[in-house]
């Protein structure tokens, strides 16, 4: 399987936060090879069209927004 590429978007808030390690421990428990870029810039939000923060963006596709999803949550949108 190719690298997955996971994008938190946020302004770096508790809950931004939280959804970078959740969804970096989801990869970590699949196996998968991936890589998590986080991105605080609002003009970065509005090219995903991303209105309401944090967001998580999996290979280009907005997956979630306004929420952090729980582990296994995460687990099924990266499976």
């Amino acid at each position: 399987m190719a690298k997955r590429e996971i994008l938190v978007l946020g302004p770096g808030c508790a809950a931004c936060d939280m959804l970078a390690q959740r969804a970096e421990q989801a990869a970590k428990e699949l196996g998968l090879d991936y890589e998590l870029y986080k991105f605080r810039n609002p003009a970065s939000f509005a090219t995903f069209g991303v209105v309401v923060t944090p967001a998580l963006v999996l290979d280009g596709k907005v997956k979630v927004s306004g929420r952090v999803p729980t582990l296994e949550e995460l687990k099924r949108m990266l499976a």
